[in-house]
């Protein structure tokens, strides 16, 4: 197992470095407008941490003032410590704000779980309004302790959820008219603390403890290349190959990647959908795309 780690951990710097290139450090509110509870939200002196708190009146959200349609998203993420049963601090893209009935939508929630027990990743993909693709994942590492980076890969040709540059879901289109890769709406990337703990934490049997609270989730280094959607016509309307996430090598994992993605489909899948008969006892049709091709 240790070997194993090491051998990620060497393997994360060799992907997709293009998305390290430097970037000037921009402000929250270059990038980001708070949702609602302003007075749940701060930042460090210097604007660069972003801290979402949640107590038992209400959580806090923010998103990006623009919309995209392709590209590479990422945000370093340290999660709520110590007892955090109950809250869910979410990550995603969504084509709008709020839960719309044809809203295409990208997911990173995280849920929190009694003291001492691991944090699980939920993702889940939206088309249209139907969602029902849930996977969850455990971690190789302590998501409070430090920060770590959370990062999207959306092109025509696949959707990759990574941490720390280690692609743990991939989500393939086939290229033809589907219901299932959303590829069509532009989305804000946005970010949530809130209670669930009507579901979250063992289907609910845990409950929030608000004794703890505030829970606090706090972010840093935003980071985003990819097509900004302006009306009327916008140019990524269609898709190009001249950025590097609409690229030959951004359709496919590479050796490397499909190492990593190896491993975590060995160690760390708590849930697939795909593998759910009892939910879905025909196979959804995206579910027999393979992740390696």
């Amino acid at each position: 197992m240790a070997a194993a780690l090491l051998f990620i951990a060497a393997l994360m710097a060799a992907s997709y470095t293009s998305s390290e290139a430097a970037q000037p450090k921009a402000s929250f509110e270059d990038n980001f407008s708070i949702m609602w509870s302003e007075d749940h939200f701060k930042t460090s002196e210097d604007g660069q941490i972003w801290y979402l708190s949640l107590d038992k009146d209400t959580g806090c959200g923010f998103q990006t003032k623009q919309r995209y349609r392709f590209g590479w998203f990422s945000m370093k993420l340290k999660l709520v410590g110590g007892d955090s049963a109950g809250v869910v601090t979410a990550y995603y893209m969504c084509t709008e704000n709020g839960a719309g009935p044809t809203r295409d939508e990208l997911d990173f929630e995280f849920l929190g779980n009694r003291t001492g027990e691991p944090y699980l990743i939920q993702t889940n993909i939206y088309k249209n309004g139907t969602g029902n693709r849930e996977m969850r994942h455990m971690l190789w590492f302590d998501p409070t302790e430090e920060y770590h980076t959370y990062s999207i890969l959306w092109n025509n040709h696949q959707i990759v959820f990574f941490v720390d540059k280690v692609p743990v879901r991939v989500h393939k289109n086939n290229g033809e008219a589907n219901n299932f890769f959303p590829n069509e709406k532009p989305m804000y990337l946005f970010s949530s603390i809130w209670n669930a703990d009507e579901w979250a934490t063992r289907g609910g049997i845990e409950k929030t403890d608000w004794k703890k609270s505030p829970f606090v989730s706090s972010y840093k280094d935003f980071s985003v290349e990819a097509c900004q959607w302006e009306d009327p016509y916008p140019e990524c309307v269609s898709t190009t190959t001249k950025n590097w996430w609409d690229q030959y090598g951004a359709w496919h994992l590479s050796d490397e990647q499909k190492k990593d993605f190896a491993w975590v489909q060995r160690n760390l899948v708590i849930y697939d959908y795909c593998k759910d008969t009892e939910r879905f006892p025909t196979v959804p049709a995206e579910c027999s795309l393979s992740p390696w091709d």
